[in-house]
């Protein structure tokens, strides 16, 4: 029988390529989001539902006839505190809710790094949840985080958290690092950037869909927390430049951005655990990941990608 995937921010970067994927496997697809897909982003197969997670009596008539539960879903713009906390927190209560008394079979809450506060890196799963934030959008993750393992505990809920790094690739919108910077090259533009000499940890967008399908066929990861990156971090300077280079053109202008006063200096996961769980570990190398990003937007041109 074809598996039933509910997909919360089903509309957005990662939601549109696992739910492509999902299709691929003769999935049953539904997506739920506070907003419409854009064209670049519609599948046709894909039952698009517009609600918003935050109003638990809309949210509570859905159909709950799912297999497996993915929520992407929260506020993006993290300048908005109250909506911020609401739909990152709040949404997920209301979403494991309404759920915890179905049959599913897994529900993954799509956490992040920034979890992890200050903690130093390579960062290592833990649960004591103790750990300072930095920001509302960090709290409200860590929050969901603890509810949801709690949650596992006392009912036996079926929820795992997936914590991601900087995930990239084809058809991503235009306000990340890479495809502002792959844009600025590809027009040959002079650009201001930071000094460049933070640390990141990038993984190529079909690695973390694999990783996500993997973790929503494991029972072992129940009530448990697994980092997804590469575990290779590289400074940001080296990336910018690396596009530039493979592109052929673009004047990256370092320092003429000044970083936060709090901006961490180092940024990567500690892969142990997914490698040893889940058995996967990142195929995709930086170097040949920008090469299909970089030939998906020459080809796009960034048409409606804003």
């Amino acid at each position: 029988m074809s598996k039933k995937i509910l997909i919360t921010g089903g509309t957005g970067f990662i939601g549109f390529h696992l739910s492509k994927k999902c299709l691929s496997l003769g999935w049953s697809v539904t997506s739920l989001s506070s907003q419409s897909p854009k064209p670049q982003k519609k599948l046709k197969s894909v039952k698009y539902l517009k609600i918003d997670i935050t109003n638990k009596n809309k949210l509570s008539k859905i159909n709950k006839n799912f297999d497996y539960i993915v929520n992407l879903a929260g506020y993006v713009d993290h300048t908005n505190k109250k909506k911020t906390l609401e739909s990152h927190y709040i949404g997920c209560k209301n979403l494991a809710s309404i759920f915890v008394n179905e049959n599913i079979k897994k529900f993954i809450q799509v956490g992040s790094s920034i979890e992890y506060g200050k903690l130093k890196s390579p960062q290592i799963e833990n649960k004591n949840n103790k750990q300072s934030t930095y920001s509302v959008y960090g709290k409200a993750k860590l929050l969901s985080t603890k509810f949801l393992i709690d949650l596992n505990k006392k009912n036996n809920f079926p929820s795992s958290i997936i914590r991601l790094y900087l995930v990239y690739g084809p058809n991503q919108d235009i306000n990340r690092v890479i495809p502002i910077t792959i844009k600025n090259a590809l027009d040959n533009k002079r650009f201001d950037c930071s000094n460049g000499l933070q640390y990141r940890d990038f993984t190529y967008i079909d690695d973390v869909v694999v990783a996500i399908l993997k973790l929503l066929k494991s029972k072992k990861t129940n009530g448990e927390i697994i980092n997804i990156g590469s575990g290779k971090p590289v400074r940001v300077r080296t990336l910018i430049k690396k596009i530039c280079q493979i592109v052929g053109s673009g004047k990256p202008v370092f320092g003429n951005i000044k970083m936060r006063k709090d901006e961490t200096m180092v940024l990567y996961p500690n892969i142990h655990k997914a490698k040893k769980i889940l058995k996967w570990k990142p195929k995709i190398s930086l170097n040949a990941g920008l090469q299909k990003t970089i030939k998906y937007y020459k080809n796009e041109k960034f048409i409606d990608n804003f």
